[in-house]
Order: structure tokens, then sequence, then C-alpha cells
């Protein structure tokens, strides 16, 4: 039990272990990750400016008065500052490589690869390889040489700093220049590129050109700061050989013996300045390339004015591999001299190459275009097209250009994952299809299906999208632009129905139809309307063999919340229902107007009967008062005669109104078939899916 419990416990604690959040400094990083890819550009940038600071050192050393050199101790205290920090970014960068997981190289025969996380392979791969080029340039060097070991000399001049410092900086600069090398090939390697946009590419490139010139001035400037002093030395060494009172000495070319009272008096007898004056013709010692810095006083110049020529010197050499430079016989000046010429055709032509590749890729669609179009406009004069056409052509092909700047939209979704395709699609698409009111009804689920298959339409103006009697293809869901929508209702005469369609209405409602048909034809249904574009036209079109898979997988597009949707927003149902309830409306009135003229022509032939009648009554009582003086029984058969001669007038009048009844109705019946043929033509209902057949499954 007890053996038990202890394994229980043990278990327990290697799982909290596992389960413990593991600090920072214990992490290994993967070479890909957020965190390394963001410090790899930081570290870049920070090389580069590391680049640029250690040149400066060249600068320290300047002119301090006539004859002699000092150290420019502000100047110093800054860059050893800077240099100081940008040293930190390589410390940690070092310890961050001691972090970082790397790729096995057995391991890289499909995919990326797997990453070794072992902290020691990681170190010893480390120290094999890079550490040693690292370490190199990390060494505070420049800062050591100027604080410490020139201060702790016996007789430190400006001349030992300036020979001393120029050589560890050129020393350390080669291993700094080579750190970033793999740097680039590792943000290659994770990120693709360096620069993201192709101005960016350009501009960094560029900047590496000025880098490059800046290092030439600097160097140009020690140079020249160093062959002065061999002049000056030189001619010192000249008058120590003489009786002059007092001899020149080393020590007076330093500033730091600048008020003392022998060399005052050296200074007003020498001929040291005289015989290193670069203004002096007559001079012995050849300065070459360097005069410019003396005979321009670059030497004595306040800092940013020195350092301003330098680098107009650097890039102007460079860019003229070195053409420009006018060198002596010195052979440490031609060697230089072929540095720069070597470099400058390098450097540039590195340089035109990458802007012009940069450049070239921002203006590749644009020339593509080009080529597209002067094709096109080739082939429309070889076939001789209409000038109409021509323009219709000329217009599509700008409109087009402006609305995908040349980019082939299908090919780069069909390249991506689909999970990755259906979010694209449903971020670019799924906003305008709401606006369609016919989309608006679905839920989720049916909209992706949808978004997924949209594609893009464009069209120009006077396009005809389909023509009537055509067979539809595609549904078009109209996002921006108008569309003129007639029909003749298969080209009856008499009949003829336009409308306009606008954002979020759609067209080619017939596929719908035939996709939601259970075994629905090969053949595609025919176009009831004619469609042709007022203006420039953007749309999302559903083809018909993706329009009718969704009809197959989802049964919600049967639903009668839809069925009842679809009939209300198309144009085809309303322009049928419109027109039922017009050919109604006008059998209405007819049926109406000739039920009234019915019953006038009624009621006139009975007022007629009427009057009639009353006029045969009163002959009669007439004749009955002029005879009164007959007897009983001849008035008795007057009677009598008189009754049955106004049954017959009635039954007369009777069948004489009947007769013009039927005359009436007969010509009312004339009337409204007279009316029948000049009626509008019928327009037939539109054919209706057959949701019944889902009926069972949903």
């Amino acid at each position: 039990m007890h053996n038990i419990a202890y394994s229980r416990l043990g278990g327990l604690q290697k799982s909290l272990t596992l389960y413990r959040k593991v600090p920072w400094w214990d992490k290994i990083l993967e070479p890909d990750s957020e965190f390394v890819v963001r410090w790899n550009r930081i570290f870049l940038v920070t090389c580069l400016i590391a680049l640029f600071i250690d040149p400066l050192y060249f600068y320290l050393i300047i002119i301090g008065g006539p004859g002699c050199m000092r150290f420019n101790t502000r100047l110093g205290i800054v860059v050893t500052f800077f240099r100081t920090i940008v040293d930190f970014f390589s410390l940690f960068h070092i310890s961050m490589k001691f972090r970082t997981a790397f790729v096995a190289p057995n391991s890289r025969v499909f995919g990326r690869g797997d990453l070794v996380m072992d902290p020691s392979a990681i170190a010893m791969r480390y120290l094999k390889k890079d550490f040693l080029i690292d370490l190199a340039a990390t060494l505070p060097l420049p800062q050591i040489v100027i604080w410490f070991v020139l201060p702790a000399l016996k007789n430190p001049s400006a001349s030992h700093a300036n020979h001393t410092l120029a050589l560890i900086v050129l020393i350390q600069y080669a291993p700094r220049l080579f750190v970033i090398f793999p740097l680039n090939r590792q943000i290659n390697k994770t990120t693709g590129a360096i620069a993201k946009t192709a101005w960016a590419g350009a501009a960094y490139n560029l900047l590496l050109y000025l880098l490059a010139s800046h290092v030439i001035g600097a160097a140009w400037y020690v140079a020249s700061i160093q062959r002065q002093d061999e002049c000056w030395k030189l001619e010192c060494r000249k008058e120590m050989n003489k009786t002059h009172s007092p001899s020149c000495q080393p020590i007076f070319l330093d500033c730091e013996s600048l008020d003392k009272p022998e060399r005052k008096a050296w200074l007003r007898r020498t001929h040291v300045l005289t015989n290193c004056d670069a203004f002096n013709d007559e001079k012995n010692f050849e300065f070459g390339m360097f005069a410019d810095a003396f005979t321009d006083e670059v030497a004595s110049a306040v800092f940013y004015e020195k350092y301003f020529y330098c680098l107009w010197f650097g890039l102007k050499s460079l860019s003229a591999y070195g053409q420009n430079l006018t060198t002596g016989t010195y052979s440490g000046e031609i060697l230089f001299s072929i540095v720069i010429c070597s470099m400058g055709l390098v450097l540039f032509s590195h340089l035109i190459g990458q802007v012009q590749s940069y450049l070239q890729s921002t203006t590749a669609r644009l020339e593509q275009w080009r080529v597209k179009r002067r094709d096109t406009e080739e082939w429309m004069r070889h076939r001789q097209l209409p000038l109409h056409l021509q323009e219709r052509v000329r217009r599509f092909v700008q409109y087009k250009w402006i609305a995908t700047r040349g980019v082939d939209e299908e090919s780069i979704l069909r390249s991506l994952p689909l999970d990755l395709r259906r979010q694209i699609q449903r971020h670019l698409s799924l906003a305008l299809v709401r606006r369609v009111p016919f989309f608006a009804q679905m839920d989720a689920q049916l909209l992706d299906a949808i978004c997924e298959r949209l594609v893009s339409s464009l069209n120009t103006k006077d396009t005809f999208l389909t023509r009537e009697g055509d067979p539809v293809n595609e549904m078009l869901f109209i996002i921006r632009g108008q569309l003129e929508s007639s029909t003749t209702n298969g080209g009856r005469s008499g009949f003829f129905n336009s409308i306009t369609l606008r954002p979020g209405d759609f067209c080619g409602e017939e596929l719908l139809t035939w996709a939601l048909v259970p075994t629905p034809n090969l053949n595609f249904p025919s176009s009831t309307r004619t469609v042709k574009s007022l203006t420039e036209v953007e749309a999302f079109a559903l083809r018909a063999e993706d329009l009718k898979f969704v009809a197959s997988q989802f049964k919600r597009l049967h639903s009668k919340k839809l069925q009842h949707a679809f009939r209300y927003y198309s144009h085809q149902w309303r322009t049928w229902g419109s027109c039922f309830i017009q050919a109604a409306w006008r059998r209405y009135v007819k049926r109406r107007l000739a039920m009234e003229l019915a019953r006038q022509e009624e009621l006139y032939y009975t007022t007629i009967l009427d009057q009639d009648h009353h006029g045969s009554h009163g002959k009669e009582m007439m004749g009955s008062e002029g005879v009164g003086e007959s007897s009983h029984g001849s008035k008795t058969t007057i009677t009598t005669n008189n009754k049955v001669q106004n049954l017959g007038i009635t039954m007369l009048a009777s069948k004489f109104a009947a007769n013009t009844r039927r005359g009436v109705h007969q010509k009312l019946a004339a009337l409204e078939s007279d009316a029948a043929s000049l009626k509008m033509p019928k327009l037939f209902k539109p054919d209706e899916p057959d949701f019944s057949a889902f009926q069972n499954d949903n």
C-alpha cells in the first residue's frame, strides 16, 4: 500500500512538474516564432547602426593647431556611449542563440523538418559554428583601447592613438560585417524577404550603398590625417639632423605641447609647416588624393561639416569607380584607390540591379497590361473590327485593370487551403451578399456555402449579359452599377416590359428554378429576359454547377420562407403578377361596361313601350264616350274586344323587348370579342420549382 501511495505521489509530482510554468530564461525558442523573427529584424537594424558607428572613431583625431594633432574627447564620449549600447544588443543576441532551436539537417527530406530542442545540442552547434564570429564582433575593443590602453602608456600621443584606433576598428569591422550575412539568410528563410514592399527593398539597398560611402569617406579622412602626420615626422627628422635651436622633437607634433615655450620658439624657426603645406607647389611631399582634405580645410573643420564632406567624397568615388581620384606614387594611396574602384564597381552594380529589380516588381503587372493592350490593339486592327466594338474592348480592358490591377484572384484563392479560402471569401463577400434581400433570409451555413462559390464578374456599359431565349448558366447578384432587364414574352407583338436592376437585385433566377428540380434536365433553362448593363457593373456570379451543388446539399434552400422570398424579390415573378393583375382588371372593367350598357338600353326600350301603351288606352276612352247611346250588349262586346287587343299588344311588346335585349347582348358580345382581340397578350406564369419532392426529407 505504501509503495502504491508513493508511486501515485511520484506520478503526481511529475505531472505537476510538466505543467509548471517554465521561466522565460529556460524556454527554447523556435526559429520561426514571432518573437525570434521580430528580434532578428531589430538586431539587423542594430548591426547596421554598429557598422555606421565604428567608422566614426576615425574622426576622433583632428588638426588642433599649427603643426599638431589632438584627440576629440567630446566626440569620443558620444561614440563610445552608442557603441556600448550596440554591444549590449549583440550580447543579448548571443544569449538568445544559445536558446534558439534549429532544424535537424537529416530531417529536411520533406516539409520544414524536425526541430532540435535539446539545450546542450543547441549550445554545441552554436559554439562550433557562429560563436567565435559573434564574440569577436561583440568585444568592446575600441572602448578598451581609448579609455584604458592609451591612457596607461608613458608618452601617449594623438598619432599613436590614431594608428592604434584605426587598426583596432578595421580588424573588428570584418566580423561585424560577417554577422549580417547569416542574419539576412535567417530572415529570408523565415519571412521570405528582408523588405515587405518593393520600395522598402530599394531603400534598404540604397542605405547599404550609403553605408559603404560612409566607410570610404571615414577611411579617406583618417588616411589623410596619417599622411599629414607622416609628412610632419619626415620634415621633423630632417630638422633634427640640422643645427636648429631649438631642434624639432616628436612631442611638438602633439597639441599637448602647444603652450610650451620651446615649441613656440621652434614654431617661429621651423620649415615643417611650409614644406608640408598642400597649397605649396614646390613641396617635395605628394599628398595625392588626400590633398583635398587640407586644401578645402576639411581636417580643421567642425564635425558635421567634416562628416558630410567625407560622405560626399565616398559617394562620389564609389559612383565614379574611382575615376575622379588623382593619385601619387605612394603605394598605400594606390592600393586604397584600387579598393575604392573595385568596391564602387561591385556595389554600384549591385545597387542598380537590386533597385531595378525591386522597381520592376512594382511595375511588372503594369508592363504586362501594356503589352496585353498593345496586342489587343494589333489584333483588332488585323481583324478590322468596327470602331464601336474596338471602343467597347478598350473600355472593358481599362475597367478590368482599374478594378483588379491585373491580379488573378481566382488563381490566388485556388492555391490556398480550403479553410483559409472559406474565411477569405466570407470576409470579401459576406457583407455584400447580405445586401441582397434574397440572401438575407438565409442562415450562416448556407451563406458560407454560397460565398465560397461566388466569383467576381465585371461588365462595362452597354454589355448584354444575357439575351431572351439564350441558355442561362449563372445567376448575377449586383453589387455596384445598374442593369436593364426587359422582356417581350417570347417575341409576341404588343408586349414589352422593362425594369432597372440596382445594387441588391439579382437576375438569372430561372437557374434557381432549374437547380431546385430534383432531377433537372442536362440543358440549361432559357432566359425569359434580356439583361443589358446601363453603367459599369460589379457583381458576384453563382454558376450553374455551384448552384446545383448548394441546392442538393442544403435542404434549407427548399423552405417555404425562402420560396416566398424568392417569389417576392424575383422580377420575373413580379412582372408576371403585375401582368396578371392588369389583365384581370381589364376584364373586370370591360364586363362592368357591358353590364352598364345593357342596363341602359333595357331601360330605354322599356320607357318606349310604356309610352305606346298609354297612348292606345286614351283612344279607347274617347271611343266609348262617342257611342254612349248604344245598348248594354253592344258595350260588353266592345270591352271584350278591347281587352283581347290590349293583351295582344302586350305580348307583341314583350317579344319585341326580348328581341331587343338579345340584340343588345349580341352587340356586347361582339364588343367583348373585339376588345378581347385587342387586349395584352397573356404572360405565362414562371415555372415554379417542385418543392413537394423535398417535403418528406424536410
